[in-house]
């Protein structure tokens, strides 16, 4: 038992040091080239390590020609993304109809009415929830579990050339705006798809598009832009929320909105009293790199209040190509070292992820992973959990038969080694909590409910012994 403990400070010792790193990897999306997850493609091998070492957040899913070809490819790249990675992934895409619908008739699906024609030339409650019912279903056919609609930016301008005239907005009447919006959402609830209300604070009255350069909406911004957000926000209805790269000198005369503490924190928190994951609209988008280094658009989001940096690539541009997600968690650890962004910023944002992730994100373990037990491993699902969770692990003979106990016949008659199993969990500071197994086992699979009501929320560690070797997995508490 000592040796376990031993085991166990040290590993926790370990951990500590990475916990950072796992906070600022939550905070990251990215998007990648590809419809499968294979080996010889350098793109994909690096969004491997950056979903299995690096604890990335989500990724961004885009149309046929990026990532979504038809349906069954897209159901098998779902599934391998939340295989891969360490923590229950946000796999998103922008679906909001019309024109802007990845999933549409060239890959498998059907075209989609814009959120023009359903808030303005159709103005039907039916029309909406039954358009959104319809998308919301393709998402969870295949594993897609967030949305970045709809669009609450109010149509001020009919011929603002990223909203209006692309018949993305519901209309220009804020009570449209806010009902259409409730509607939609609805019915994505109803799926457990997240949904994100965007471009705040307001991108309707812009009469340039923020993806090719600086976007000043100082004097064609209106007060009732915020409207649908206030009333949305204080209903309850909102999941996520997606900044746009907007300047408006009277929330900042310096910065635009992504990069804006006035506009994140004092307006959208302080002012409405939102308490939610915000995400920044693409990182990449000409408003931030015409004018902003990529480091420094990197702490001043952060510092904004935002939780979640949005990419649509997952490599770094040029000759050398390197992760994306490894960079920002390198420049966000020197920024901390530096006292420029403080540690308390990564924790809120960080428990906002975790918490969003513990309302919608059941993701359980692929069934083929514990077909044959090959391989001596441990994981529980769903993680993050509350306050229940299943420990499934697996004893291979193949790995450890030359520690068996004795050799004994299993339920099928068949002579089968055992050995002694020990399943305890721990809290952080390494105090036992429960124990769940002691006793032999034969070579297998088993499952193992653990209930932590009556626990507070924190970092847990199911701990393994199975004769003299040791396996420990972490586990996320949200109460």
């Amino acid at each position: 038992m000592k040796i376990l403990l031993l085991y166990f400070l040290l590993f926790t010792s370990i951990l500590s040091a990475q916990t950072t790193r796992e906070k600022i990897g939550q905070m990251v999306m990215v998007g990648f080239i590809g419809n499968s997850l294979q080996f010889n493609h350098q793109t994909i091998d690096t969004l491997k390590v950056d979903l299995r070492q690096r604890n990335l957040g989500g990724v961004i899913l885009m149309g046929v020609n990026q990532n979504l070809q038809n349906i069954s490819q897209m159901k098998a790249l779902t599934d391998t993304l939340q295989k891969y990675s360490s923590t229950p992934l946000f796999i998103s895409t922008d679906q909001e109809g019309g024109n802007v619908a990845r999933l549409n008739s060239s890959n498998g699906f059907l075209n989609t009415s814009t959120a023009f024609r359903l808030g303005t030339t159709l103005n039907r409650e039916d029309s909406t929830r039954r358009q959104a019912s319809i998308m919301a279903g393709w998402l969870k056919q295949v594993g897609i579990n967030t949305n970045f609609a709809p669009v609450v930016d109010v149509n001020v301008n009919p011929q603002s050339p990223a909203i209006g005239r692309l018949e993305r907005s519901f209309s220009s009447d804020t009570i449209i705006v806010y009902n259409h919006a409730k509607w939609f959402v609805d019915e994505f609830k109803r799926r457990d798809i997240i949904t994100t209300m965007k471009h705040f604070p307001g991108h309707g009255s812009a009469t340039v598009d923020s993806h090719l350069g600086f976007t000043d909406i100082t004097s064609t911004w209106r007060s009732l832009e915020l409207y649908p957000y206030k009333r949305l926000v204080n209903e309850n209805y909102v999941d996520m929320i997606m900044t746009g790269h907007l300047f408006n000198r009277n929330f900042d005369s310096t910065y635009p909105a992504t990069l804006s503490f006035n506009t994140i924190t004092n307006v959208l928190r302080n002012q409405i009293g939102y308490n939610g994951v915000v995400i920044s609209d693409a990182m990449f988008m000409g408003a931030i790199v015409n004018n902003y280094s990529f480091e420094d658009a990197i702490v001043l989001t952060i510092n904004a209040g935002v939780d979640i940096l949005l990419y649509t690539t997952n490599l770094t541009q040029g000759t050398e190509k390197h992760s994306i997600t490894r960079r920002i968690i390198e420049i966000v650890e020197r920024k901390i070292s530096e006292g420029v962004i403080s540690p308390n910023r990564i924790n809120e944002s960080y428990n906002r992820i975790m918490q969003l992730k513990s309302k919608y994100l059941q993701t359980s373990i692929a069934s083929d992973d514990f077909n044959q037990p090959n391989s001596f491993e441990m994981k529980n699902y769903p993680n993050p959990f509350n306050p229940n969770t299943k420990i499934r692990f697996t004893i291979p003979s193949s790995v450890i038969n030359a520690n068996s106990n004795s050799s004994q016949k299993n339920n099928n008659g068949i002579s089968q080694e055992s050995f002694f199993v020990m399943l305890k969990i721990y809290d952080i500071l390494g105090n036992e909590v429960a124990t769940l197994l002691n006793e032999e086992k034969f070579s297998g699979v088993y499952e193992i409910d653990f209930n932590g009501a009556n626990l507070s929320s924190g970092i847990y560690f199911s701990v393994l012994r199975v004769n003299d070797k040791i396996l420990t997995n972490k586990m996320l508490l949200l109460r």
